[in-house]
């Protein structure tokens, strides 16, 4: 007991206290920010690699953007990438920002389903599926459940087998060799269940959305529940998003 209390003495709090407020280092680029500076709008747009930028008004699609800060760089008046890493949401529209606005990003309560609250709000197991993934976006989810963030004191996990799974949470473009095995997961967790798409990849295919290598057609087939843009995605942007699907509403 007394090395324990030493320990936590020299060390401190290894975890994260309070998870929706945290600080991130300035080099994190969360939501952006984009001002109604004039700029040349063809260059800007030709700067983005995977087509995240579209004009008239100048928009930025974080399901697209692969968080290079190209864009930031070129044009530093125009747009600002700010430490914000609460960016998940659940509806594809709300990871679209707009020119000229301070745009929080957030789930609609309207659109989250009620037995997710009811049945999920204490303990959320989910099954990962690396889809074609690089292992970016998933080394990310490994480090949810470390000791710095710790996501299993909220009654999240990851489980080995989708039999014990409430929900699927999907990295990587979905090539076509990974199309199948993903419907078998998602087939294998009983209902009611969650689709979580985890990363620019996931979302939009990124820098492989025009690859016919992918088969992305089981997006088509289900509702997606949660939206968690990065490249990778943060932990707590994660973290955040999930706990804000989850937690109970009156």
């Amino acid at each position: 007991m007394l090395d324990n209390v030493k320990i936590l003495i020299h060390q401190g709090k290894q975890y994260i206290p309070d998870v929706k407020n945290a600080e991130l280092p300035g080099v994190f680029r969360g939501r952006p920010v984009i001002s109604k500076e004039q700029v040349d709008e063809k260059r800007l747009s030709e700067l983005c690699p995977t087509g995240a930028i579209a004009f008239h008004p100048i928009r930025l699609d974080l399901g697209k953007c692969t968080f290079c800060g190209e864009c930031a760089f070129a044009f530093p008046g125009k747009i600002k990438f700010t430490k914000d890493y609460k960016i998940a949401t659940n509806y594809r529209e709300g990871l679209i920002i707009s020119e000229g606005e301070e745009q929080l990003i957030a789930l609609n309560p309207e659109l989250i389903r009620k037995e997710i609250s009811n049945y999920f709000s204490g303990s959320l197991k989910l099954r990962q599926v690396s889809a074609g993934g690089d292992n970016s976006c998933e080394l990310e989810l490994n480090a949810c459940g470390n000791v710095n963030f710790d996501m299993g004191r909220f009654g999240i996990e990851f489980v080995a087998s989708p039999r014990h799974a409430d929900g699927i949470v999907i990295t990587g473009p979905i090539t076509e060799n990974m199309a199948e095995p993903l419907q078998i997961c998602y087939d294998a967790i009983p209902e009611p269940k969650i689709i979580i798409l985890t990363g620019t990849d996931a979302i939009s295919g990124g820098i492989f959305q025009k690859s016919n290598a992918l088969k992305r057609g089981f997006l088509e087939k289900y509702k997606i529940d949660l939206y968690v843009p990065g490249n990778p995605v943060h932990p707590l942007t994660f973290i955040n998003g999930v706990l804000d699907l989850i937690r109970i509403r009156k």
